[in-house]
């Protein structure tokens, strides 16, 4: 869970370390509009639980790559 007030849930938490890769991604010369950032927060977990173990797994990036 989330706690400060930087952030007001895990799902925003999620959302801004997509965006910061993104515009990593951007900085190192990926064309922007090859880019999307999605955040899940706890609605896609890898590892059901709450235990650190758990926390630790689900707290992630993921990287899609396709073709168009």
């Amino acid at each position: 869970p989330v706690s400060g007030a930087r952030f007001a849930s895990n799902w925003e938490l999620s959302t801004a370390r997509a965006l910061n890769v993104v515009n990593y991604l951007i900085d190192r010369g990926i064309p922007p509009e090859r880019l999307a950032a999605v955040g899940m927060g706890e609605y896609h977990p890898i590892e059901a639980g709450d235990d650190p173990e758990a926390l630790r797994r689900n707290r992630r990036i993921e990287l899609k790559i396709t073709s168009r």
